[in-house]
C-alpha cells in the first residue's frame, strides 16, 4: 500500500508517579527523544507497554520495527549471577517482558533498534551475560548523566560490519549513560564495536541485517545526522517490512 508509514514500537520505561492525589500508578512512558528521532525518520512512534511475556508474538506482530530502549539494570539471575552492589533500578516485570520481546523479533525478522539497556536485553534474551559494573571491571567512568548530548569517547567499529556501512564511518563519537555492557555474547551474537577501554559498544546478529545494538544513545544526539541515520536505517527497512505485512 503506497504511503503506508511504518509503525515503530518503543518498548515503555515504567514510572509511578501520583496520577491521581496521593495515588502512587504506574505508567507507561517513553522520552520525547526516542519519539522525536522515528518521527523524524519518516516512522510513527507507538509506546509499547509492559505486558505479560506470552503476549511477545501477537505485539511484534502488530508493529513494523522495534526500539528496545534505555532503563535500569536487567536482573542478573536473567544470565545465572548474584547481583554486585552497584546493580540498581531492577524491574522483574519489564524484564521478562523485553526478553520476551526481543527473541520475538528476531525470530520473526522484525527491523530492531536496540539501545543502551536494549542493547543489554538483546544480548541476555539471546543467551550471553553483562558486564554488572564496568567502571569495576576497567577502571573507567561510562555513566555521564550530566553529558548526555555530548560526545564523551570514541567508539572503534569494526570495518566490514553493517554499523560502520550505516554510519559511514568506523570511528564514532558516542555519548555514555551506562554502567553495564555485554560481557558473554549470546547465541549469534558479535561484537561489532568497542570503546577505548575495551567495553563492548555494539551488537549485531548473524544472519539478521535487520538487528542492530548500540550502547550509546544516538536518539540523545539530535543533531547529529550520522547518529540519526540509525533512525533512518531502521524505518528503511521497516517500510520494507511494513509493505510485506500490509500489501
Amino acid at each position: 500500500m503506497s504511503g503506508h508509514i511504518p509503525l515503530i514500537g518503543l518498548t515503555a520505561y515504567p514510572r509511578v508517579t501520583d496520577v491521581f492525589p496521593d495515588t502512587p500508578t504506574r505508567i507507561h512512558t517513553a522520552n520525547r527523544y526516542f519519539v522525536d528521532s522515528v518521527v523524524r525518520a519518516g516512522g510513527l512512534p507507538v509506546i509499547i507497554p509492559i505486558l505479560a511475556p506470552e503476549l511477545a508474538a501477537t505485539a511484534i506482530a502488530a508493529v513494523d520495527g522495534l526500539v528496545l530502549t534505555g532503563g535500569g539494570d536487567v536482573d542478573p539471575s536473567e544470565y545465572g549471577e548474584q547481583p554486585v552492589p552497584e546493580v540498581s533500578n531492577v524491574d522483574p516485570a519489564r524484564d521478562a517482558w523485553e526478553l520476551a520481546f526481543a527473541r520475538e523479533a528476531v525470530a520473526q525478522r522484525v527491523p530492531l533498534l536496540a539501545v543502551c539497556r536494549g542493547a543489554q536485553v538483546l544480548n541476555v534474551a539471546l543467551g550471553g551475560s553483562l558486564v554488572q559494573d564496568v567502571p569495576t571491571v576497567t577502571g573507567e567512568r561510562h555513566a555521564w548523566g550530566s553529558r548526555f548530548t555530548e560526545v564523551v569517547h570514541g567508539v572503534r567499529l569494526e570495518p566490514a560490519c553493517r554499523l560502520a556501512a550505516i554510519l559511514g564511518t568506523t570511528e564514532v563519537g558516542a555519548n555514555s549513560l551506562h554502567h553495564q555492557a555485554a560481557q558473554r555474547l549470546g547465541a549469534g551474537v558479535t561484537a561489532v564495536g568497542w570503546a577505548p577501554d575495551g567495553t563492548v559498544e555494539a551488537l549485531e546478529v548473524q544472519g539478521h541485517p535487520e538487528v542492530v545494538a548500540v550502547q550509546w544513545h544516538p536518539e540523545l544526539m539530535e543533531h547529529d545526522a550520522a547518529q540519526q541515520g540509525l533512525f533512518r536505517h531502521l524505518i528503511a527497512m521497516a517500510s520494507v517490512s511494513s509493505a510485506s505485512r500490509v500489501g
